[in-house]
């Protein structure tokens, strides 16, 4: 269609109006940041689209039903047809905010408050999105607030008049109100907004720091309060880890003193295992300590040198230091010693490594692994003593989460290494080849792995959720299953009656009772209504010497064969094998009917002796084991997530973790690190394996904690003994 010349769209020529107005006029430096801002905007936003698709996609492959898959590619198609449309949104507002800038009162051209992406929405769904957006604008705060201040600082020395960071049209909060407003015509799921939100916050939020130094810099460069210091650099790691940092952990960072206060009771423990690391080389010879930082520069050395991980049972780091030192002092005359406090690091984080490497609960092949991360924890340790005293320190934590990552990781030999395996595989080699004093590539590591886990422990807790609910439905059936076995054994057991009967009730009808028993319960009207049923049809094929049990039978046909129909309809039975039945029924009826002239041959009826099993009785041997047996307690104290190492054999150890504990069965459903079913125990099962020692539970708490712990007890415990 062609768009006459002289036709106007109406809200582009407010925007021009207003910007050619006398009130308007905007000064050439300020046009110039608002250009190169929006140009930076503009490409912000083609990446969060053009990664809209992907995401969304991948959340609608990732849902749990047919509504929450769909909903999620009706966002997908209405996302790309007002693509262009937000975006032209977005920087229309934008636009207009700076003409708002030149107006008496710049905080009356505010946006006003937006319903986020709606113009009517529930208040719950409000509240959600007003959260986010806070969050987001707090974490834009923390990250690049002084650069921001400075910015909004020059904007009034400028303009001449009062601006506060809420007005600025490049702070986070009138970005987020800018992008709020050109999507509120969005019809999407709360859901898809709150991702809508997180992606505008990782492509666009994510470089206010270059925005606000390229704006800062171009009102420097014409003088606009040139005394300001600059913001201070932010490293590119610091923009993708320094929220996780103080998100992942609550517990506050100890004061120095306090600090201090750990180490030196560190330190009275340590004095009996001094000195060995500190060569000396004759008695007439001075001793000089070295300095942390040449200590850290030999570690540095060192860590250049780690071995592979076929080698490493051969790498002793003291020994290594120990050389290194003797090579040191032979070249310069002295006896260069480390000095007290550093080798009582080196002994103790030497110590803990030797407890984590024997440690029965850490899988033999990560042990290397965790071997190779010696000198980058030592050297952390020295540079950083709350290493010792705070559990949530970076490179700790680090250690932590691949211990715990990795709890469920079985032998692997080179050809079956997976994605974890090469993950921290990945961790360990970074660290070792980066690592020199700067200890914040722990956090962000830390940050990089943690995010790295949680897609998978996402991925494995939907498919133990799923199992459960399986396992929990098949126990269900079991029930229901043994309570039909009695109904049918307690209406036939010692009836004579034809085989056909026996067989349908035992095929056909015993489906029906147990879809009952499963949708209404053993109890309802439904159930008794069925059971009844079936009583009825055993009593009318059967002769009785009653003079009116003619007329009761033939008053009771029509209703029972509506009724047998009704429940062969319900579960969904073969037609055609009902049709035969029903044949052969009514020739029964018939016969029954008729006068008695003789005893109907042997071959046309059966009687039923024996139990009718439906299924294998489970949980028999519940009761061989007495209440204070000690693998039933060892039972009792596992909990949903327990992780379990059984032994398959001398060499091969099976790891599992405690999905589903089954009360109607006793069945204890263990899976694997993935969330896939890989072993099944009833109690007494597990109890007994418990007790033989062929299966054992895993410690799942902290492993370095553990590990030093486990050598601070070592030590009092020599301390006392001297």
């Amino acid at each position: 269609m062609h768009n006459d010349g002289n036709v106007v769209p109406l809200h582009k020529a407010a925007t021009d109006q207003a910007i050619h107005s006398p009130l308007a006029r905007l000064p050439v430096i300020l046009l110039q940041v608002r250009d190169k801002a929006a140009q930076q905007l503009r490409h912000g936003l083609q990446e969060l689209f053009d990664n809209a698709d992907d995401t969304l996609f991948e959340m609608a492959d990732r849902a749990r039903n047919d509504v929450e898959q769909n909903i999620f590619f009706e966002a997908m198609r209405d996302l790309r047809l007002k693509r262009k449309n937000i975006e032209r949104g977005f920087l229309e507002q934008f636009f207009e905010a700076f003409v708002g800038l030149t107006q008496q009162d710049a905080a009356a051209h505010t946006l006003p408050p937006t319903l986020m992406f709606e113009e009517s929405a529930p208040r719950t769904d409000d509240m959600e999105r007003s959260v986010a957006v806070e969050s987001m604008v707090g974490r834009v705060l923390k990250r690049d607030g002084f650069a921001l201040d400075q910015l909004t600082a020059r904007l009034n020395a400028l303009l001449g008049k009062p601006l506060d960071d809420r007005h600025n049209p490049l702070g986070p909060a009138m970005l987020c109100e800018f992008f709020m407003q050109a999507g509120r015509n969005l019809g999407v799921e709360i859901k898809v907004k709150l991702i809508l939100l997180k992606l505008f916050e990782r492509y666009v939020l994510t470089d206010t720091e270059q925005l606000y130094a390229e704006a800062n810099q171009l009102l420097l460069a014409t003088g606009v309060l040139p005394e300001l210091k600059p913001a201070p650099a932010r490293r590119a790691l610091d923009r993708a880890v320094a929220s996780v940092q103080r998100e992942e952990s609550d517990e506050p960072a100890p004061a120095d003193e306090g600090v201090q206060e750990v180490f030196a009771a560190l330190q009275e423990l340590l004095l009996h295992v001094r000195g060995s690391v500190a060569p000396t080389l004759e008695s007439n010879v001075s001793v000089q300590p070295i300095t942390t930082r040449d200590l850290l520069r030999l570690l540095s050395h060192l860590q250049q040198y780690v071995p592979a991980l076929a080698a490493q049972d051969d790498f002793d780091l003291r020994n290594q230091l120990e050389q290194l030192l003797t090579r040191v002092s032979v070249k310069s005359g002295k006896s260069r010693v480390v000095a007290g406090a550093d080798e009582d690091v080196i002994n103790l984080i030497a110590m803990v490594f030797d407890c984590m490497l024997d440690d029965r609960n850490l899988p033999d092949s990560l042990k290397a692994l965790i071997a190779r991360l010696q000198i980058p924890m030592l050297k952390v340790a020295v540079i950083d003593k709350s290493f010792f005293s705070r559990s949530s320190h970076p490179a700790r934590r680090l250690l932590n989460e691949i211990a715990e990552a990795a709890m469920g990781w079985g032998d692997c030999d080179g050809q079956a290494r997976d994605s974890l395996y090469l993950r921290i595989e990945q961790v360990v080699q970074r660290l070792l080849s980066d690592f020199v004093d700067d200890p914040a590539i722990f956090s962000e590591l830390l940050a990089d792995f943690l995010a790295f886990t949680s897609d998978e422990r996402r991925r494995s807790e939907l498919l133990e959720q799923r199992l459960r609910d399986a396992e929990e439905g098949r126990a269900k059936t079991e029930l229901a299953r043994r309570r039909v076995e009695r109904a049918l054994n307690q209406a036939l057991l010692g009836q004579v009656l034809p085989p056909t009967v026996v067989g349908f009730v035992q095929q056909a009808w015993s489906k029906v009772l147990l879809l009952t028993c499963l949708k209404h319960g053993d109890q309802s009207a439904e159930w008794q209504a069925d059971v009844q049923t079936m009583e009825q049809l055993i009593w009318s094929v059967q002769r009785h010497t009653e003079a009116d049990a003619g007329l009761r039978l033939l008053a009771l046909v029509p209703g029972l064969l509506k009724a047998l129909r009704d429940g062969l309809t319900s579960s969904a039975f073969d037609p055609f094998a009902t049709s035969e039945f029903f044949s052969e029924l009514e020739a029964l009826h018939v016969r029954v009917l008729e006068p008695d002239v003789g005893a109907q041959p042997v071959d046309a009826v059966v009687e039923v002796s024996q139990q009718i099993v439906l299924s294998d009785e489970g949980g028999a041997a519940a009761a061989a084991l007495p209440r204070d047996d000690a693998g039933l307690r060892q039972v009792e104290q596992l909990r949903l997530g327990s992780w379990v190492a059984f032994q398959e054999d001398e060499e091969h150890t099976l790891r599992c973790k405690l999905a589903a504990i089954i009360e109607v069965t006793g069945q204890y459903v263990f899976v694997d690190r993935t969330g896939m079913k890989v072993l099944e125990r009833s109690r007494v099962d597990l109890a007994l394996e418990l007790r033989r020692g062929t299966a054992r539970a895993l410690d799942d708490t902290l492993l370095f904690d553990r590990a030093l712990e486990s050598v601070l007890g070592n030590l009092r415990r020599l301390n006392h003994a001297k």
